[in-house]
């Protein structure tokens, strides 16, 4: 591959002259013009736009730490990421930690990981990544980005709960709303709920919204038709066999795996999804489209995230700055998938 010297010297031009042209400066005939672009071609010559990109102390690329991309949030996330670099002609470096490959779930309440992401973001900076996005695997709160990082940083799907890390959220209150609303406009009036673990801020924030409906609702929460699950269709099943029992006409289950158990447990009882018994998920996992009838459920807005992360961080890039608030936080919207597993009992 031919240099920027060794295309001047065809020319015999100068380099400064070649570099003009190239980046379509002035000051060059029309004849050195065409000859450079002729034999700029002719010789299959690339700009080196990595030691153009470091001469002006830009490499326009973001280093993305992902917790683990075999979870499924994780994935659409970065494709979001993607997409908004993509359309800036940012690159971005990828680094992924395999935290849930490794540990399972019991990282999320603790912190002696942080080490291991400040020597990735040291890696990432030793390369000249222009800033960073951390991408969780689980909404909690997590402190493993320094405040005294001195290139911008911004977490997705998690709370940094600091002033200079702007965090990018799914809104899980509005999400919940919207299902729980849509139970009751079908005229379901006892609604039970299979949450997530109790320490999980989407169960709380869902509980949250579940709870909110029914007081707009003039509807009286009760307790007893909140049962505790942890995820899994194990779970599902165990807490669906319960609420069935209290004699609820549909169950909103916080995942759509645990709605996955409510209906083993329904299907076990000789009955029928959106017959007997509604149910609505939360997710919207790709299997949710293929249970027997497909699971009405919420689309988390994961892709949407990635992008409002990247534009966040480009943003700060150029300029922009964070806003005197104690926490910089951007609740993304979820959106409703009506199915066939909610019946209209009106």
């Amino acid at each position: 591959m031919a240099t920027i010297k060794e295309l001047a010297k065809c020319c015999g031009v100068s380099v400064a002259t070649v570099s003009n042209i190239l980046n379509n400066k002035p000051g060059a005939s029309d004849k050195t013009r065409k000859l450079v672009l002729k034999m700029a071609e002719e010789l299959n010559y690339t700009p080196n736009i990595v030691a153009k990109n470091l001469k002006m102390q830009k490499t326009r690329s973001i280093g993305v730490i992902a917790e683990d991309m075999t979870i499924f949030s994780i994935p659409d996330i970065i494709d979001g990421i993607t997409d908004y670099c993509q359309r800036q002609e940012y690159q971005i470096l990828l680094t992924n930690l395999r935290l849930f490959k490794k540990y399972n779930d019991t990282y999320y309440n603790k912190d002696d990981y942080y080490e291991l992401v400040r020597q990735e973001i040291k890696k990432l900076m030793e390369k000249q990544v222009e800033g960073i996005i951390y991408v969780a695997a689980h909404e909690r709160v997590i402190h493993c980005i320094p405040d005294n990082l001195p290139i911008p940083a911004v977490m997705a799907y998690g709370y940094s709960k600091s002033r200079k890390i702007p965090s990018v959220v799914v809104d899980d209150v509005s999400g919940a709303a919207a299902i729980v609303t849509y139970l009751l406009d079908q005229g379901h009036k006892k609604v039970g709920v299979i949450t997530g673990k109790p320490d999980s801020l989407h169960a709380q924030a869902r509980l949250v919204g579940y709870q909110q409906v029914l007081f707009q609702n003039k509807i009286l929460y009760d307790p007893g038709l909140v049962a505790e699950g942890d995820w899994t269709r194990e779970s599902g099943y165990r807490c669906a066999a319960e609420l069935l029992e209290k004699g609820v006409s549909a169950i909103f289950a916080m995942n759509d795996l645990m709605a996955g158990g409510v209906y083993d447990r329904v299907e076990e009882l000789k009955q029928t999804i959106g017959n007997e018994i509604s149910v609505a998920g939360y997710d919207d996992r790709e299997l949710s489209g293929y249970y027997h009838p497909p699971l009405t459920t919420v689309s988390l807005p994961l892709h949407d995230i990635g992008y409002k992360a990247s534009e966040w961080i480009i943003e700060l890039l150029n300029g922009g700055e964070l806003e005197h608030t104690e926490e910089n936080v951007c609740a993304v919207d979820c959106t409703l998938l009506i199915r066939k597993s909610v019946k209209n009992v009106k």
